[in-house]
């Protein structure tokens, strides 16, 4: 293989992976510097000039003429007087030999390793970009394509192909996979696992429902409504507390939205999972009284010290705070 092969061969190869022009450029001159440097030792002196589109490569090798006694003949960037003098017959002690470095020299089993080198760095650049994107999407909503459905986990790409993998744990038990779907979640971690980026999702994550409600809620992604707590039991039920900071605007109303029209679209995405949205106050009865709803309270003690509160209701509204399977009392406390 050529020079002019071996780097448009690469340069395609960089462009399907996107890589940018200065990166591709730098992630040559730094192989062809660890050939020179396998070769030579040094790469102080040497210049590499590098035309990826054309294919064009030119490695100049600089070296100063000294005396054949001299004691820097030694010296990586120094060269013999009598071996200047069989590159050219003129030069002179003092005088700088510019000799150019053929891609040749470095050997067949060199140039090969340089092919699979730069191959290697673009995909280990890939990752490292993919790494980053997804480092920045961390507790944020995706979307992706269901491509293989596993006893552990179901897997997904993106619109770029890379994968992402939704485990058990992290899915809602009333879901149905089937291959060519898409599917939301939200991004919970980020890292390398056997030389891969492992993607991480999960929609049994209170930030799942917290970003659900940011997406269909203007007045909290403007800032004019908080989310202070969100409390689940994927696919059964959860709790989302929210607070206004202008007495104009109803947090519980904007939530619901005109008819349940904000809800609704989030509860269809969580398997109809009930929602119950409760307005923050610091009055820490009403707060409860809040929290445990439907029920309704007569009485409570609340013990700070204890961190413990007893509450007193009607027979016929016990079981209504207790919940199904006990999940109200649950999510409230």
């Amino acid at each position: 293989m050529d020079t002019k092969v071996l780097i448009q061969s690469f340069t395609e190869f960089a462009k399907q992976k996107n890589v940018d022009r200065p990166t591709m450029i730098r992630i040559l001159q730094d192989v062809f510097r660890a050939m020179i440097k396998k070769k030579y030792e040094h790469d102080e002196n040497f210049d590499i000039v590098i035309n990826a589109d054309k294919g064009d490569l030119e490695i100049m090798r600089f070296r100063e003429i000294v005396d054949d006694n001299s004691e820097d003949i030694w010296d990586f960037d120094k060269i013999k007087l009598s071996d200047a003098k069989k590159i050219e017959k003129d030069f002179e002690i003092g005088d700088e030999v510019a000799e150019e470095i053929k891609i040749e020299d470095f050997g067949r089993r060199a140039i090969i390793l340089a092919k699979q080198t730069l191959v290697q760095r673009v995909k280990d650049l890939e990752k490292e970009v993919v790494i980053n994107k997804y480092e920045d999407l961390v507790g944020e909503i995706i979307t992706g394509e269901i491509y293989q459905i596993l006893s552990r986990e179901v897997l997904l790409v993106d619109n770029e192909g890379n994968e992402i993998s939704l485990p058990r744990s992290e899915q809602i038990y009333k879901d149905k996979y089937r291959k060519g779907d898409t599917l939301r979640g939200v991004v919970t971690s980020v890292e390398m696992f056997r030389g891969n980026p492992k993607i991480t999702l999960s929609r049994t994550s209170p930030i799942f429902l917290e970003q659900l409600f940011e997406n269909e809620v203007p007045e909290i992604t403007d800032g004019l409504i908080t989310i202070n707590k969100v409390v689940r039991e994927p696919g059964e039920r959860a709790k989302i507390c929210v607070e206004s900071y202008d007495d104009r605007i109803d947090p519980v109303g904007a939530c619901v939205g005109m008819n349940g029209s904000r809800i609704h679209s989030i509860v269809r995405e969580l398997q109809n999972e009930n929602i119950d949205v409760i307005n923050y106050t610091e009055n820490q009865e009403l707060y409860i009284s809040r929290a445990l709803s439907p029920a309704k309270i007569t009485s409570m003690n609340i013990d700070n010290e204890e961190k413990r509160v007893s509450v007193y209701l009607k027979p016929d509204q016990v079981s209504l705070a207790i919940g199904k399977g006990g999940q109200n009392i649950k999510l409230a406390s």
